[in-house]
């Protein structure tokens, strides 16, 4: 193959969760620009379909998918009438920052509830139809620079992503003999409607731009290329790595 050939998915199909806008809705064009068809999955109905739309009108193969990642039902219904996907990225994910002794049940729970188990059970589903269908695949797994770090008032967001690397290690050892690949993608603090109250607080995107070698905050469509390569042939033998695009936060 040429070199621009093995970063192209024509003819795959790829699963993107929490795609409705943010690094998901920007990895879901990517994926698409580069030739997979792509189904978006959030829980906003309206927010998955203006990017689908917005998808085909660019000559896209774009399908939306409303779907609750966290019921397990609704998932496995869901995959039960589909065909195999080649490539899935675990996107979906949430944080609700705060002190550790004022940090509430109820915030564990829903964090774990959707950045690990959610992720395990859609790769499980994912590595399931490929291992039937006897075909390869590339499941990503988007996790963080703060699963290789520490960090204040992120105790149990921290906790689900070293979570997501150590599952991100152990399913490439598991999946590695039929030819599905498992990585994990990590990036730095990224410009983006979840993460836009608290870079406008000028305290904390001092710190965080304090923290970056390039000293500055990641931009979404800085993604779009590591998330292409590790779908394609392009990262053919890379699996269970965690690719960092951190702008330097974990090189100290």
């Amino acid at each position: 193959m040429r070199l621009p050939e093995l970063f192209r998915l024509d003819g795959k199909r790829a699963l993107v969760t929490g795609a409705g806008r943010g690094l998901g809705a920007r990895m879901a064009w990517a994926l698409a620009e580069a030739g997979a068809h792509v189904t978006l999955i959030a829980r906003s109905a309206g927010e998955i379909q203006q990017v689908c739309d917005g998808i085909v009108r660019k000559g896209g193969i774009a399908t939306p998918a409303v779907l609750d990642i966290t019921h397990a039902v609704n998932v496995a219904a869901f995959f039960a009438a589909q065909t195999p996907f080649n490539v899935l990225v675990n996107n979906a994910g949430t944080n609700r920052p705060a002190p550790l002794v004022d940090t509430p049940d109820g915030d564990i729970e829903a964090i774990f509830k959707l950045n690990v188990l959610a992720a395990f059970r859609m790769a499980r589903e994912v590595a399931h139809g490929l291992i039937a269908a006897q075909q390869s695949g590339s499941i990503i797994n988007v996790s963080s620079q703060m699963g290789h770090v520490g960090s204040p008032h992120r105790t149990v967001y921290c906790a689900s992503k070293h979570a997501l690397e150590g599952m991100t290690k152990a399913l490439a050892w598991e999946l590695g003999s039929h030819n599905i690949r498992v990585n994990s993608l990590c990036p730095t603090f990224i410009e983006t409607p979840l993460t836009a109250p608290m870079l406008a607080k000028p305290e904390f995107r001092e710190w965080v731009v304090g923290n970056i070698a390039l000293h500055r905050v990641g931009r979404e469509d800085e993604v779009a290329g590591p998330v292409v390569f590790l779908a394609s042939d392009a990262s053919s033998l890379m699996t269970g790595s965690a690719l960092m695009i951190d702008g330097g936060w974990t090189a100290r």
